[in-house]
């Protein structure tokens, strides 16, 4: 593994979207998970790097660069989603320890923000983001693929496995924090049976969890020849039935009817809804309401 620091010229991006969040935070680029599918790996080509997973490069001075932009007077308090390319809470970060400076100005500006993450280092952090969590939102949740540590080990390597990942979400659930489980991506023919999603959406209850959020794999440019030759080294019989499956970016329309048929079952089943929109809302409607309350 290869660390590199560098400069940037500011801590959080614009984005086009605004909801459910309109700023991303990344402090860094590349990331050790190895994950199979990861959407991400096109984000190394500006630098003209190709090894995503080995080279990380570590935003050296991007503790400073946020504070300027959260002091301004023209910051709004936004939502910020915290590594929405590469995870926060990577092995890196175990050696660099930004994650908590960057946590103690977001409770200095009253931030609100979404982490997710395959790790559970974030526990780390426990007593930061709880008080953060207590004077505005905060969503924590964890990507989780799969309840078969065979297969979770072949497509994310350098994630902690996925028992550790609800633990840690059971922790949070303790705090004010929104708590969701990411099931993304479903991978077809490998992670969408209905035993897999049954198996994600017991722990998920068990776990006291606020939201599922599904979604199905999307494949293009460097991710797409990445995770083709996975599947030829690791899964050579699923090889043909997901390139005829995938003969564009996304899975065929009939495909993710069928999918979402069964995923939608097992919500109702387990009474978790599928937005993180829902307990934001309801974040924001009890903030209001107190503030109506103080003027009865």
């Amino acid at each position: 593994m290869e660390y590199k620091e560098i400069k940037c010229a500011t801590a959080l991006n614009k984005l086009k979207r605004k909801i459910p969040y309109s700023w991303d935070l990344n402090i860094y680029r590349g990331c050790e998970h190895g994950c199979t599918y990861c959407y991400a790996m096109y984000s190394h080509n500006y630098l003209d790097k190709e090894d995503f997973f080995q080279e990380i490069h570590v935003k050296s001075n991007v503790v400073e660069a946020l504070e300027k932009q959260l002091s301004s007077s023209s910051w709004k308090q936004e939502v910020v989603n915290l590594g929405g390319v590469t995870d926060s809470y990577q092995p890196a970060e175990s050696i660099y320890r930004i994650m908590p400076d960057i946590l103690k100005l977001f409770i200095k500006y009253k931030t609100p923000c979404i982490i997710s993450t395959k790790s559970d280092l974030v526990l780390r952090d426990y007593d930061l983001i709880d008080e953060l969590s207590r004077i505005t939102y905060v969503n924590i949740a964890a990507t989780i693929t799969t309840m078969d540590e065979t297969i979770r080990k072949k497509i994310e390597p350098q994630g902690v496995d996925s028992l550790k990942r609800f633990a840690m979400l059971k922790a949070f659930s303790k705090t004010n924090a929104s708590i969701g489980l990411h099931f993304m991506p479903i991978i077809p023919y490998l992670t969408d049976s209905f035993e897999n999603v049954d198996a994600l959406y017991s722990h998920a209850k068990e776990s006291n969890i606020s939201y599922v959020l599904p979604g199905t794999l999307y494949l293009r440019g460097t991710t797409r020849t990445f995770f083709f030759n996975f599947i030829r080294k690791d899964y050579p019989n699923l090889y043909e039935p997901l390139k005829l499956l995938y003969q564009t970016g996304g899975a065929p329309k009939e495909y993710k009817n069928e999918l979402y048929k069964m995923v939608n079952s097992l919500r109702d089943k387990y009474a978790l809804p599928s937005s993180y929109m829902a307990p934001l809302k309801e974040k924001l409607k009890k903030e209001e309401y107190t503030q109506l309350s103080l003027f009865d």
